[in-house]
């Protein structure tokens, strides 16, 4: 069976990630896994928190995991298994070692960013479980909700699609959800929309995806800090359920991860964002 694993720390955002996980668990059928990792304590001496403040901290977790597991069964009316983990640790460490024994379908997670300390962050946390997690990572904007996913959009430089683009997961969520597939791709204004690299990436990609049926979309930017904003703004007026992307290292869609734009695309876009590691 498929496992969703939902991150929370129990904020209103990392709440309404669990409530997309859940939703999208039942459509597909998949068991959830809910995890909260509770940090060590800061002290502000060589003396180390008390034990009774640990036992306690744990105790409070689990009690709000309890409550959290209760309310997300009655959400989809117990047609799931929902199962808990409470860790001490740092967040990501904890997360990487879990989804290394899960082995799951996704990890779910909040974009939480209310003020700029939290911003810098959670924002933090969040880029830095796309970047180190192997397997995908879906980042739920505040406002989203799963309703079912009708339209998927794939970011996507054109180039080097054969050895980069994920294409087996790509089919199996687009089959899994009878979705529409949008290639998006964008580049700078002064480049010419359909140089020779560009005509033969999208053959290759017309080659392996093209029993989807994907539709092309091609998109122009004037300054690099718009990147970001050209496809959100697309996702957004097309209406696109999951804006699929794609880190690379060298190029237009590593700089997307490297770079603070990169934040800008994932936790203040109103699309849900999916990463899939190349």
């Amino acid at each position: 069976m498929q496992t969703i694993i939902a991150a929370t720390n129990f904020s209103p955002a990392s709440i309404n990630a669990v409530n997309y996980a859940a939703d999208m668990a039942s459509v597909i059928g998949s068991r959830l896994c809910l995890l909260h990792v509770f940090p060590y304590p800061m002290t502000f001496s060589e003396v180390p928190a008390p034990a009774n403040s640990l036992a306690k901290m744990e105790e409070d977790a689990k009690q709000q995991m309890l409550e959290l597991k209760e309310k997300t069964a009655a959400r989809v009316n117990g047609r799931i298994d929902i199962d808990t983990e409470v860790r001490t640790g740092y967040v990501i460490p904890e997360l990487e070692d879990y989804c290394e024994h899960m082995q799951p379908y996704a990890v779910v997670v909040g974009a939480e960013s209310s003020g700029a300390l939290e911003r810098f962050f959670l924002g933090g946390r969040t880029t830095s479980a796309i970047e180190e997690l192997n397997c995908p990572v879906i980042v739920v904007p505040p406002e989203a909700h799963f309703t079912n996913i009708r339209k998927i959009g794939l970011a996507c430089d054109l180039r080097n699609v054969v050895e980069t683009i994920p294409f087996n997961q790509i089919k199996s969520l687009v089959n899994e959800f009878k979705a529409e597939l949008h290639i998006i791709h964008i580049n700078e204004v002064s480049q010419p929309v359909f140089d020779p690299d560009t005509i033969s990436e999208s053959g290759w990609l017309q080659d392996i995806l093209g029993e989807l049926k994907p539709k092309y979309h091609f998109i122009k930017y004037i300054k690099e800090n718009e990147m970001e904003k050209g496809i959100t703004d697309f996702a957004e007026q097309q209406k696109i359920d999951l804006l699929i992307t794609v880190p690379k290292k060298h190029n237009f869609l590593g700089r997307l991860f490297q770079h603070s734009h990169s934040k800008r695309l994932v936790l203040q876009a109103h699309v849900p964002v999916l990463s899939i590691h190349e």
